[in-house]
């Protein structure tokens, strides 16, 4: 080997200024790919992006340059003890040291911690989150539940059960000779599932109420199978203490045999039939189905140590919480108690439970603006005495996500985005979760802050 041979530089554009890093420190340079956003990022980070597997953040060497930042091209991938992309205009060709016009040689872990002064490894929130949720599993048993109506009827599943909520697809493929409880098959991401008429199923009678239905997604041992249902009312944690077996004399005929307990809420005036999925199904329905449904591809098999969160949008972008850190998942209320002098995203208070706690806008927490829809929904978390409801603009989906496909999320340069503290892999799409504990403890601060701030504006 030739000690000699001068050193091999990578040249690139930025804007008008022509640049070269050390080849040695480039591992490759592709086309710019899809990003997700980061919300409170430094502005330095345009995002995150899936590098054959991994996710890493994406940096704007304009911006670490102090330039004003152009319309990207290329991602130069470098390792600096962890794999970071540059985006840059151009990444024309590699050049010797002593090329007769070299262009300017940077030192890429020296521009990356002069962009991102703050940028610290620190001990990962969700350990921490992890021991206060097995605290409180000790002391208060609970159940997580998916409830969703049929008529004025409410039922649930338990979330275990549940892997996804959507709407009805527009297009049913329809089963000849089938009857009133099987819909058709529908095609949900890279599989086709069977669909069902809960409300046939349970032998419910006809309603000339028109609704929109939605489809929960439910995991019946290695199947899964499309329940239509009119409502999905939402998911809540309840406490063991609340939920009665249903007495084994009055499980007579089918649909009695699919109800396993009765969920008491509101002091009992509320009265939710807990289904128990093993047994939705009957013997003819579920050799029909198999006759007629598509074989879904093979995947990689769910391990025992999946994790299940509800994944949620909030402007263009979708953030996962851990599901045993979400206490409730309800419709905004219409109405809200209005607290004085707080900040913009204090939207007021609601009661829950006898308890009074704040409802925090998040879009206008996360930078993504107020958002007036009709289908907000209120994520109640709660760890410890730590309580707090926050809107986003949509539940998309209730995952089941393998371990091996959460992984710590990549440092992301200030204290205001270590309130992520993984990220996971859901097909194509990378997933923010957002640590339960930190998200209480930065709204406990926002809160806090805000107050002082609008008092102190208020003041003559």
């Amino acid at each position: 080997m030739d000690h000699d041979q001068p050193a091999q530089h990578l040249t690139f554009r930025v804007s008008d200024t022509h640049l070269a890093l050390a080849v040695d420190s480039v591992r490759e340079v592709t086309r710019m790919p899809r990003l997700s956003r980061v919300p409170h990022a430094p502005h330095a980070l345009l995002g995150l992006a899936n590098f054959r597997g991994t996710v890493i953040p994406v940096l704007s060497a304009a911006a670490l340059r102090g330039q004003a930042p152009g319309d990207p091209s290329r991602l130069i991938v470098i390792d600096t003890g962890e794999l970071l992309g540059l985006a840059v205009d151009d990444a024309s060709h590699i050049q010797q040291a002593d090329a007769a016009q070299p262009a300017e040689l940077i030192d890429a872990v020296a521009l990356v911690a002069r962009g991102l002064p703050d940028r610290t490894i620190t001990r990962r929130a969700h350990e921490i989150t992890t021991a206060l949720l097995a605290d409180n599993a000790k002391d208060h048993a609970t159940t997580a539940l998916v409830i969703f109506g049929i008529g004025d009827q409410e039922f649930a599943l338990p979330a275990t059960a549940v892997d996804s909520i959507a709407p009805l697809p527009a297009t049913i493929a329809l089963v000849p000779d089938s009857d009133d409880v099987v819909i058709g098959n529908a095609a949900f991401g890279d599989a086709t599932i069977p669909l069902l008429s809960l409300r046939a199923l349970l032998a419910l009678p006809r309603s000339d109420t028109p609704t929109r239905p939605r489809i929960v997604i439910a995991r019946i041992g290695s199947d899964r199978v499309g329940l239509a249902v009119d409502a999905v009312r939402g998911i809540l944690h309840v406490p063991d203490a609340v939920i009665d077996p249903i007495p084994q004399a009055l499980r007579r005929g089918h649909a009695e045999a699919r109800i396993q307990a009765i969920c008491r809420l509101d002091q009992g005036n509320r009265l939710v039939s807990i289904l128990t999925a093993e047994h939705l199904l009957r013997d003819d329905i579920t050799t029909t189905m198999l006759e007629h449904t598509y074989t879904e591809p093979q995947a990689p098999a769910i391990t025992t140590q999946a994790e299940q969160f509800v994944i949620v949008r909030i402007g263009a972008d979708e953030f996962g919480i851990p599901v045993e850190a979400v206490e409730e998942v309800a419709p905004l209320p219409e109405k809200l108690a209005r607290l004085p002098n707080t900040p913009a995203f204090v939207l007021g208070v609601m009661t829950i439970r006898g308890a009074l706690i704040p409802v925090i806008d998040q879009g206008l927490r996360f930078g993504a603006g107020p958002d007036t829809g009709r289908a907000r929904r209120v994520i109640v978390v709660r760890i410890g005495e730590l309580q707090a409801a926050f809107v986003v603009d949509a539940i998309t989906q209730l995952a089941r996500i393998d371990a091996a496909e959460v992984r710590p999320a990549p440092d992301l340069g200030n204290s205001e985005t270590r309130v992520f503290d993984r990220v996971a892999q859901l097909g194509h799409r990378i997933i923010l979760i957002v640590s339960a504990r930190m998200l209480l403890d930065r709204a406990e601060h926002d809160l806090l802050l805000g107050l002082a701030r609008t008092g102190a504006g208020a003041s003559p």
